[in-house]
């Protein structure tokens, strides 16, 4: 048995008006989500919902995951940076080159996004929400694959990736050389442990993995953990 990815967790200065830009881009449903803050609930076969979670820190450097959002031709690519930067995003530099064809921006809170060009092979049948694409090593992928049980669908020069196999986006990682760690990390997973089984035991089982257990949120009911290249994440209390 796996644990579920229950919610991609962003921190948020203004949960709210966070919510509002990626309620807009991706058309799911908002919703206050009583384990914290506002929840995006998905309208395809994501399989997971976005969490907007409550922060007094600000952003002060590069996320080390990011969303990739697909367009079917260059009209529809344009139209969706547009939309974007309607809602309050902007252009960013991450020194992409000019002859790349996405598109890089960033969220009203600096959380850095790409609009890919049409014809993208990789992303191909992976909906609008395509991939959360991230800073990690080939043994991070490796650990996701066993802690989610999802297959690994890229597994080559260090660079690894992983699918649900009832579809959806794509988890990706790619390789090094590695972003240095700023801090704690503005986006996370949050868990759940699988059906029947207690949170200790789904602890237990990630630790055997290449987990380890970092905190204790006071009583809160979550587990923190970090990943074999330290990323945070959490392990929820069965509901």
């Amino acid at each position: 048995m796996t644990c579920q990815l229950l919610a991609v967790c962003i921190a948020a200065n203004h949960p709210a008006r966070l919510a509002q830009f990626w309620a807009g881009m991706l058309g799911w449903e908002a919703t206050d989500d009583p384990a914290a803050g506002i929840a995006l609930l998905p309208s395809d076969d994501t399989g997971f919902r976005i969490r907007l979670v409550p922060a007094q820190e600000p952003k002060t450097s590069p996320n080390e995951m990011h969303v990739h959002l697909t367009s079917t031709s260059f009209e529809d690519q344009q139209q969706t940076a547009a939309t974007a930067l309607g809602l309050g995003a902007r252009h960013i530099d991450v020194g992409q080159r000019p002859e790349e064809g996405h598109i890089v921006l960033a969220d009203p809170e600096g959380n850095e996004f790409c609009v890919i060009e049409p014809g993208n092979n990789w992303l191909a049948g992976c909906g609008f929400f395509a991939e959360l694409a991230c800073d990690g090593s080939r043994e991070v992928g490796y650990f996701w694959s066993e802690a989610l049980g999802w297959p690994l669908v890229w597994d080559q020069d260090q660079e690894t990736a992983i699918r649900s196999p009832r579809g959806g986006p794509k988890i990706s990682w790619g390789g090094p050389p590695l972003m240095p760690k700023a801090g704690k990390n503005r986006l996370h997973f949050d868990l759940a442990p699988p059906i029947g089984e207690d949170q200790q035991a789904e602890v237990d089982r990630l630790v055997s993995l290449g987990a380890r257990r970092i905190d204790r949120q006071g009583v809160a009911s979550w587990a923190v953990m970090a990943d074999p290249d330290g990323h945070e994440f959490c392990v929820l209390t069965p509901r």
